[in-house]
């Protein structure tokens, strides 16, 4: 199974034994995946799948929400929408409640795991500005170099930001412009005068070189990461 969908607790037959099967499979393939040094997509997955859980945990009102719902009789005689709950059995919440107890250390035990993975894969990434920085940083350009960092793919970022100006929340889109060879003749200040050159509206564009010293999946590991390291970079206080 490769993937969990997110209402896997309370979708479909609810029994205990049938529900490990489900994660156990699943888990199984999250696991394959970071032997591979492969995060992405199970990394993100996981931290939301054991965050739900232990929001279903503290909270049996959200179990209980969960369950779809039907009419009753005596609310179709009365035209109400007075709805009951189809599960209203204490046997079923016990089972439930026996699967998450299952299910939260089985989770974290494969956080621990990406997360560890995560951090090797971090510390050997560098992070540098390409030429002076503009003081507008939520606009720009993202050079990722892989080894042996012959080649260079070059996006182009933009930063949305949401909720307030006490807890703001950074989201990066990135747009892929080119991939491009690096030499002597074509240094990476070189590459961002093109850039500039090409594209007007950004004249004094803030650039960011990413390099690896070890060579990662570049989808699902290196992109991603770099991705994260530019926005804890950006979003640092001045």
């Amino acid at each position: 199974m490769e993937n969990l969908k997110k209402e896997w607790l309370t979708e479909g037959l609810i029994d205990f034994e049938y529900k490990r099967y489900m994660l156990l499979a699943y888990l199984q393939n999250t696991k394959a995946s970071f032997k591979r040094i492969e995060l992405y997509p199970f990394l993100s997955d996981l931290v939301d799948h054991y965050q739900r859980l232990l929001t279903v945990k503290e909270s049996k009102t959200i179990i209980n929400a969960s369950f779809p719902k039907e009419l009753t009789e005596e609310g179709l005689k009365k035209l109400k929408l007075t709805y009951r709950k189809v599960v209203e059995d204490d046997v079923v919440m016990r089972e439930i409640e026996s699967i998450i107890e299952f299910a939260l250390p089985q989770f974290k035990t494969s956080l621990d795991e990406g997360a560890f993975i995560y951090d090797y894969v971090e510390s050997n990434c560098e992070l540098s500005p390409v030429g002076l920085t503009s003081l507008y940083t939520n606009e720009g350009y993202l050079f990722i170099a892989p080894p042996p960092q012959r080649e260079t793919n070059v996006y182009r970022y933009q930063v949305s930001i949401f909720g307030n100006a006490n807890d703001p929340i950074r989201t990066l889109n990135t747009e892929y412009v080119m991939t491009t060879e690096r030499s002597l003749a074509n240094s990476y200040e070189n590459i961002k005068l093109q850039l500039i050159k090409q594209n007007a509206l950004l004249p004094n564009p803030s650039v960011y070189l990413i390099t690896s010293r070890m060579n990662f999946p570049y989808t699902s590991t290196l992109m991603p990461i770099a991705k994260r390291l530019l926005i804890k970079h950006i979003s640092k206080p001045v």
